[in-house]
C-alpha cells in the first residue's frame, strides 16, 4: 500500500506498507543494527538491486560502504616494516 510521499534528494520517495512476522522484524532490525543501518534502508536498497535501478554510482558506493562497515580496525602499525616489503618484492 503505498502511504504517501516525500521528496528526498530531488526524487520523490513512496512509503510502503509490508507485512512481516514478529520473528522476521526482531532478526532484520538485528542484523540492520549490526550493519549500522535501518531495516527501511535495507528493504530499499534491495528494491533498488532487484528492479534493477541501481546505477554504476550507486553500485560503487553501496559496495565501498560495505567494504568500510566489515573492517573492523585500522592502525597504520599494522603495515609491514620496510625491509620485508623490499623483500617480498625481490621474490616476484
Amino acid at each position: 500500500m503505498i502511504a504517501r510521499s516525500r521528496l528526498c534528494e530531488n526524487v520523490t520517495m513512496k512509503n510502503i506498507t509490508v507485512s512481516i512476522g514478529d520473528e522476521v522484524h526482531r532478526r532484520a532490525r538485528i542484523r540492520a543494527a549490526e550493519r549500522g543501518t535501518s531495516v527501511s534502508a535495507a528493504v530499499r536498497e534491495f528494491l533498488i538491486r532487484w528492479s534493477g535501478e541501481e546505477t554504476e554510482f550507486d553500485r560503487r558506493k553501496r559496495l565501498q560502504e560495505e567494504t568500510l562497515r566489515d573492517i573492523d580496525t585500522f592502525r597504520a602499525g599494522d603495515r609491514l616494516p620496510r625491509e620485508e616489503v623490499y623483500h617480498r618484492g625481490r621474490l616476484r
